[in-house]
């Protein structure tokens, strides 16, 4: 009759051991820790939280920088797609990876990487073609004439 008690007693006895571990905070905080960059909300919430001001606003004013430089008609052209942009951004018809590549593309514009803005250039064109055709080639040709500006101005 001993036994039987001992036997359910020590079963009773591990459970307050294997839930000691997690209370503790650094078991339980490590795996939420380890699940947020491994896991996809967080690179997604960043994806949709680029404001479309945050990449337009860089290509105005490159496309501002180019109005002494290029043609007129280059220049409106270049302006009306960057108005196709914002217009596709405000109506949300743009996805998360494409707003977030647009966010890459400004800021290798801004640090004057001209190779690394053409490639994330040609990856959306290849990925995204139907939701970034009608506006792209402006992003191209300003690519292209904020490369071509003198420099030291």
């Amino acid at each position: 009759s001993p036994g039987p008690p001992s036997a359910p007693a020590d079963p009773a006895a591990p459970p307050p051991r294997a839930l000691g571990p997690p209370p503790q905070g650094s078991v339980g905080a490590a795996p939420r820790a380890e699940a947020r960059p491994s896991a996809a909300p967080c690179p997604e919430q960043e994806e949709c939280s680029v404001s479309a001001d945050t990449v337009l606003a860089p290509l105005r004013a490159a496309l501002d920088s180019c109005r002494a430089t290029v043609q007129k008609q280059v220049c409106n052209d270049i302006g009306r797609r960057l108005t196709v942009l914002e217009d596709a951004w405000a109506q949300g018809k743009l996805s998360a990876p494409v707003r977030k590549r647009m966010s890459l593309l400004v800021q290798e514009l801004q640090q004057q990487h001209w190779d690394a803005a053409d490639e994330i250039h040609r990856s959306l064109m290849v990925d995204h073609v139907n939701e970034v055709s009608q506006w792209m080639v402006g992003v191209k040709r300003l690519i292209a004439e904020t490369r071509d500006l003198p420099t030291g101005e």
